[in-house]
């Protein structure tokens, strides 16, 4: 059935498709590259594209395997952007995901091609959409994922290797070149496992096929990159806003969505402690598992615990919570909605980032378009105005995004021209960690493994001072622009 779904599917988008894959090497997965006619015609919105009001991208790969589909989209011939796995817990959620899933690719594709001007690659993006609302959390669940990595991966290459000989290519052997980096749920496994298929299936520059690898590469995770860049974007914004500890003299607070075992959160909580020890208060963090809230802000050892340890907010201590009204919602996956306190939980752990009240809010994870249009006013605090301009007060003075998407454009615009709150959009603020990247490559394209090893703390070191030299300028000049 898997095989005749490849012939059907190969006969309805025939006419777009110049590398169609239904007969390649791998059997786990189809794959196939459209050309951009395809785009035009059925995805709302870009047919505007050839009138100079948007842009097609430059290439699209599809890949359908037995438990997931996946899209690549770039921007240009050379491209850098990560693969993001996207697993929703839920029939429902799944629906809702899929209906938007190019979309969600395109996006990010999009804002990475903004994102990517510091560095000679245009912008890409991967997301993987994987169906295991069935599986229960833990070894069954991180089995598919693992198998679906593998899979989008050899169908990938199918695409774009030699080795592929039955694969019609109508580009008349043009040779392409992807290179990939890790996003959400990607694990250093994953990253070394793709970097060695691509040596096997003879992809030309196989350790530029995917960055932050563990060993011979600079991991993101590991080094903290991308939240360096960051909290160079939040330093500031808060010294510019007059909300910095050092003209104050005192300490400030900030809510975050992304856990403690996440990249982007994790690392913020560990370099927050480290550029200002007890003059930053978290108060409030959420990730998939739940949320915790405490305006006295959440014990800082207890936090690093959970970041050593890789665990989420829901391994939070509830003995560590400190003011009287703290609380604690553990979200599990396995509750059921009717039991008691589990909608609860879930309703505090996805409004959390309205609901409490911070000098500053990191998206440092989430879904796409967690505030749009339609909810942005839930930001807004319950009947409360600023005393200097009378316009409603967010629930946050600023915020810096290190998640993608997390705001829409629409909502963006509407939020500051209602209340004037500074929003440093995502292209700006986490683009460290895809200029790291773009470093890591053409590291690897100079020097060999043994050679890269033997100088990589030297190059990290200098690849974090570069990192965040590149962030104060891009920071300073859109505060110089924004008064």
């Amino acid at each position: 059935l898997f095989l005749e779904n490849r012939y059907a599917l190969s006969l309805r988008l025939a006419p777009y498709i110049f590398k169609p894959g239904y007969m390649a090497k791998s059997f786990d997965a189809y794959s196939h590259a459209a050309e951009m006619d395809l785009l035009e015609k059925s995805v709302p919105g870009l047919e505007e594209a050839s009138t100079g009001k948007g842009e097609l991208p430059f290439g699209v790969y599809y890949v359908h395997g037995r438990r997931f589909n996946g899209f690549h989209v770039r921007f240009r011939d050379i491209a850098r952007g990560g693969m993001r796995l996207v697993t929703p817990q839920s029939v429902e959620q799944l629906a809702i995901e899929s209906a938007r899933h190019f979309d969600e690719a395109y996006q990010l594709a999009s804002a990475q091609q903004l994102k990517n001007k510091d560095i000679p690659e245009g912008g890409s993006k991967c997301v993987v959409l994987m169906d295991t609302c069935s599986l229960p959390a833990g070894y069954a669940k991180d089995l598919v994922l693992r198998k679906s990595v593998k899979a989008f991966t050899d169908a990938m290459l199918d695409l774009i290797v030699n080795d592929s000989r039955n694969v019609v290519d109508l580009m008349s052997g043009k040779e392409e070149m992807i290179y990939l980096g890790p996003d959400e749920q990607v694990t250093p496994d994953d990253i070394n496992w793709i970097v060695s298929r691509a040596m096997q299936r003879g992809y030309p520059i196989p350790s530029a096929f995917m960055s932050s690898k563990p060993d011979a590469g600079i991991n993101h995770k590991t080094y903290g990159v991308t939240s360096e860049g960051v909290q160079v974007f939040l330093d500031v914004a808060l010294r510019e806003m007059g909300m910095h500890p050092t003209q104050t003299g005192e300490a400030f607070s900030v809510k975050m969505t992304g856990g403690p075992d996440g990249d982007v959160a994790g690392n913020m909580i560990k370099i927050l402690e480290r550029e200002y020890g007890d003059r930053v208060k978290i108060v409030g963090l959420a990730d998939v598992s739940g949320c915790a809230e405490d305006r006295e802000g959440l014990d800082p050892s207890e936090l690093r615990r959970l970041v050593d340890y890789a665990l989420p907010i829901a391994c939070f201590d509830p003995g560590k919570l400190r003011d009287p009204d703290a609380r604690l919602h553990i979200c599990d996956p396995a509750a059921h909605a009717t039991e008691p306190g589990a909608e609860e939980a879930v309703k505090a752990r996805n409004t959390m980032h309205n609901r409490v009240v911070a000098d500053a809010f990191i998206p440092a994870g989430g879904r796409p378009a967690t505030i749009h249009e339609a909810n942005w006013r839930a930001f807004l605090r319950p009947s409360s105005s600023s005393p200097a301009t009378g316009k409603p007060e967010p629930s946050a003075k600023l915020i810096v995004e290190g998640a993608n998407l997390f705001i829409t454009p629409g909502a963006r615009a509407a939020m500051y021209a209602e209340t004037g709150i500074p929003i440093v959009k995502d292209s700006s603020a986490n683009k460290c960690g895809v200029i790291c990247s773009s470093f890591e490559i053409m590291s690897s394209m100079l020097l060999d493994e043994e050679e890269f090893a033997a100088n990589k703390e030297e190059l990290v070191g200098d690849v974090l001072v570069r990192l965040r030299a590149l962030a104060q300028l891009e920071a300073e000049l859109l505060f110089r622009e924004f008064r």
